[in-house]
């Protein structure tokens, strides 16, 4: 049985009042919020254990590196790495796509080759191919998707050639909600000789990743949307690939030998890891890790699709809301307008309600584009979240229905 209400419990913040009403948060796309568990666990390294790790002899550096590395290793068996040197640290899925994008597109990407992104992607996945498409003279391309918000893999195939370098799609749209048949087309990809790097930020929260049975080349995630502290990520990446790249960053840690003459790195994952950590944040990282494994992502899934259906449903009676992304496979996410009234004003006024909901184009500018919308309502759902706690944003948006007609 899937106890929401013990579950809660775990989330002190949840507990609170906005504008006297009780706090409805349904912003997890943008970031969930964090169990006293793992805050005990981040606040127990400051307390007893901060250090720098890996160069100490002392007692203190000697314990912050353990738990690093056995937080190292315990993500590497959760998404099923072959190697625990396979995973790195980095500050988020940002950090981790530029650090794909810069180094692979150094080493790999040259004048007139091609790199393909969807429409549906967050800037973070845009942007830095962009600017690789810049700095070698490449080609951006990138796969539509159609009316309900679902690529069209017919057209990625045909966008696919002989110069076609590297595929970056998005696992879950945090914009439409949209989950991606990556693994079809991961196996495209390879089928044509093309590794594939997936943004999973929105991915790994919602679904068990097994990054072997994808057979992805790259796997990027964020800490913060899967109920860690903020400033931690993780880059997934063969073996292979890792080691053909160059470094992304240059400092300590990532070198083996430093004189004015030569320089020569570090292996991995060192080689990818410049300058201190963030060692309480990866601590907190493997608790939230933890807690969602023993949650059940199975579990977890089941409930957060439940939520979404009945939100969904709610939505749809309704008049004049129109959902935005009505894929067949979704994660907990529905972005929604109302009538002709714009996304900020609505929020400005569900936020009075005590609802928090994300305003805006969500970082998807291009999604904005395509339904030419300035942008949409996003209620993202988590396991903390509850049916009744969707009565106050349907009164919400009733609310703004009158104020505005």
């Amino acid at each position: 049985m899937f106890d929401v209400k013990k579950i809660r419990e775990d989330f002190p913040i949840l507990k609170q009042f906005v504008y006297n009403k009780p706090l409805v948060y349904l912003d997890n796309a943008a970031t969930t919020q964090k169990p006293k568990s793992v805050i005990d666990d981040v606040v127990k390294y400051y307390l007893e254990e901060n250090s720098n790790i890996h160069r100490g002899v002392h007692f203190l550096s000697q314990q912050a590196t353990l738990a690093f590395e056995n937080a190292r290793t315990y993500i590497q068996k959760s998404i099923n790495a072959a190697n625990n040197y396979e995973i790195i640290f980095t500050r988020g899925t940002t950090e981790s796509i530029n650090l794909v994008a810069s180094s692979f597109g150094k080493k790999f990407i040259n004048k007139d080759d091609e790199i393909i992104i969807s429409a549906m992607e967050h800037h973070a996945n845009i942007v830095p191919w962009q600017m690789i498409c810049e700095e070698r003279e490449a080609i951006l391309k990138v796969v539509p998707f159609n009316d309900k918000g679902e690529l069209d893999l017919d057209a990625f195939e045909r966008l696919i050639t002989t110069k076609t370098k590297i595929v970056a799609i998005t696992h879950v749209s945090n914009a439409l909600g949209t989950i991606n048949p990556i693994k079809d087309i991961i196996k495209t990809s390879h089928d044509n000789g093309i590794p594939v790097m997936i943004d999973g930020a929105q991915g790994i929260a919602h679904s068990k990743v097994d990054v072997q049975d994808l057979d992805c080349d790259f796997y990027c995630f964020s800490g913060h949307k899967m109920y860690a502290p903020m400033g931690i990520g993780v880059l997934y990446g063969k073996e292979k690939w890792l080691n053909a790249m160059p470094p992304y960053q240059g400092g300590g840690e990532m070198i083996q030998t430093v004189t004015f003459e030569k320089t020569t790195y570090n292996e991995l994952p060192f080689k990818f890891e410049a300058g201190t950590p963030n060692v309480g944040a990866v601590i907190g990282l493997h608790s939230a890790m933890k807690y969602v494994e023993n949650l059940g992502v199975e579990n977890i899934a089941a409930y957060e699709d439940e939520l979404l259906q009945y939100a969904t449903a709610e939505l749809q009676n309704i008049d004049g809301v129109k959902i935005i992304g009505t894929a067949a496979h979704k994660a907990a996410v529905i972005s929604f307008n109302i009538d002709s009234i714009h996304p900020y004003d609505a929020g400005t006024i569900i936020d009075r309600f005590g609802v928090a909901v994300r305003t805006g184009h969500h970082c998807a500018q291009p999604v904005m584009d395509i339904f030419k919308i300035p942008g949409t309502i996003r209620a993202s759902f988590s396991f903390y979240n509850t049916k009744e706690e969707i009565e106050p944003l349907i009164k919400a948006i009733l609310k703004v229905k009158e104020m505005f007609n």
